[in-house]
């Protein structure tokens, strides 16, 4: 019986550094992913700021144009800069999904505690 409890002892004290293990690699991926959310956070307010400065912008040259072609042109600078702006959205929203991915992949494939758990 002293054996089957030395055993057993043995096992839960290596399950219960598993779970450790585990909770911390947990802590360090919430860590990343707060990071990651944070900086998605100030790159929204960032663009919100970019995209109100562009719309005076363009307003504040629609209200000087002195002819149809004025407007039109100012118009045509703002949608470029608009789809410039646009393009930039989608990289940056791809790479931050990329990050996400990558992460979360990192921390599957290892089952959370440097590979004991996977399969």
């Amino acid at each position: 019986m002293s054996s089957y409890q030395a055993e057993l002892n043995k096992v839960s004290k290596t399950f219960q550094k598993q779970i450790a293990e585990t909770e911390e690699k947990i802590g360090e991926v919430q860590t990343e992913f707060a990071k990651t959310l944070e900086a998605m956070s100030r790159a929204a307010m960032s663009r919100a700021t970019a995209e109100i400065e562009l719309g005076l912008k363009l307003s504040k040259k629609l209200s000087t144009a002195r002819s149809p072609y004025d407007a039109l042109s100012a118009c045509q600078e703002w949608f470029t800069e608009e789809m410039s702006a646009r393009n930039e959205d989608a990289r940056q929203y791809m790479t931050t999904c990329q990050k996400f991915i990558a992460e979360g992949t990192r921390f599957f494939s290892n089952g959370g505690s440097n590979g004991r758990m996977s399969r």
